[in-house]
């Protein structure tokens, strides 16, 4: 690779970006904040900040439209990035090295900070061309993202603020793909986090007693992990089904117990349960519901999540923004792969409040590394993207007035 002076403006600007720690459990939001803000006086275009919880800020950059009547497009992107364990990084996570090949080494590099710079980029490269469009482009930088949303998307879409956006069509974060395919995310599943409370007959860990807190967890545990191995088997067997198509269960906590010779009372079991859009959700609570009472008397389950919107956004021809999305891609000949988003990003709750969205990341021909060690992007694949969005952008933000616009 050449040195650094020959370095793309553009790549030098991811790298920055990656170096800011937004990393959780304390991200350095403000550090984003002002690089944002710097941003936003390059481009020449007004940014505002909105508090949506107590520390947690929500930046918007707007170019506005010359129909500014017409509804808006969304380009989202989270600031947030997952902890590391930095012992498992060739790399310092936070240091954005580039290395022979042109890999970008940094914690974010594919979720998603790549997308934020490209995003920014394509806006800038257009701005320059002196284009404008009838559509207004918002630019949104979220907070809290990776722990969930609540204190960041799911509250701003609630406020006032949010309204105002008018939003039309949204865009969101993807996945890599390892193929030359791209991957377009049209709807999510639903995220259920439950945990079980067996309760049952304490006494002396030296004698058989019965009616015990353990005996109902085994028969709850069993319920939970054989459905669990039948959708494992059901993705297996099929070529047609994607992560996003079956229901994942795991169990990721179990709590309880006093000491090694004490029979507890009460023995609890969490589960992180994801379920795609074409589940029955009501049916499949009362089957969480039978499990817990074919284990015995004093079996409660209670909720810390439970997502039950089941919004998909069609991609159907007849969807001016699908089509035109769609499309689009097509002249660039890129071949899309459309899936149901395994995990969960910030589109569920834009999706929610009946917006349509898509959930894209502009990396092919990259091994799916989101929260895993040594995540990169490599700056070919990144600089293609931008390209991407510069003919994503102007067509998205030209869709002809829809039914009910001015």
């Amino acid at each position: 690779m050449g040195g650094q002076q020959e370095e793309e403006p553009s790549v030098r600007l991811f790298r920055e970006y990656l170096r800011i720690r937004t990393v959780h459990p304390q991200p350095h939001y403000d550090g984003a904040i002002d690089f944002l803000e710097r941003l936003s006086v390059e481009l020449d275009l007004p940014c505002k900040k909105i508090e949506v919880c107590p520390g947690r800020t929500i930046v918007i950059i707007t170019w506005e439209g010359t129909d500014p009547k017409l509804k808006s497009i969304l380009l989202n992107s989270h600031t947030d990035v997952v902890p590391v364990f930095e012992e498992h990084w060739k790399h310092d996570p936070f240091a954005a090295v580039k290395d022979q090949q042109g890999n970008i080494y940094g914690r974010g590099a594919q979720d998603m900070k790549c997308v934020t710079i490209q995003y920014i980029e394509a806006i800038r490269k257009l701005k320059s061309e002196g284009k404008r469009f009838p559509r207004t482009i918002h630019l949104s930088f979220i907070p809290d993202e990776e722990i969930g949303g609540q204190t960041g998307m799911a509250t701003f879409v609630k406020h006032e603020e949010f309204r105002a956006l008018n939003i039309g069509f949204g865009l969101d974060e993807g996945l890599a793909n390892p193929g030359d395919a791209f991957t377009v995310f049209y709807g999510e599943r639903s995220v259920w986090w439950v945990t079980v409370r067996c309760q049952g007959s304490p006494g002396h860990g030296s004698r058989f007693i019965t009616n015990t807190a353990a005996e109902k967890l085994r028969k709850v545990l069993n319920s939970f992990l054989d459905f669990r191995e039948k959708e494992k088997k059901r993705l297996n067997l099929s070529e047609c089904l994607t992560l996003g198509d079956v229901t994942t269960i795991n169990l990721t906590l179990l709590q309880g117990g006093v000491a090694y010779n004490v029979v507890p009372k009460e023995l609890m079991a969490s589960f992180d349960i994801r379920i795609p859009p074409t589940v029955d959700l009501k049916a499949f609570e009362e089957q969480i519901q039978k499990w817990c009472q074919d284990a015995g008397d004093g079996v409660q389950y209670e909720f810390q999540q439970k997502g039950m919107d089941q919004q998909v956004t069609s991609i159907d021809k007849s969807n001016p923004w699908w089509q035109t999305f769609s499309s689009t891609c097509q002249k660039l000949d890129m071949t899309l792969q459309c899936e149901i988003f395994p995990a969960a990003t910030d589109s569920r709750f834009i999706r929610a409040m009946g917006y349509p969205a898509i959930g894209f990341s502009p990396m092919n021909q990259t091994p799916i590394l989101l929260h895993d060690h040594n995540e990169f992007l490599n700056e070919r694949v990144f600089l293609t993207g931008i390209e991407i969005y510069r003919s994503l952008i102007p067509a998205l933000a030209t869709v002809s007035p829809l039914e009910g616009e001015a």
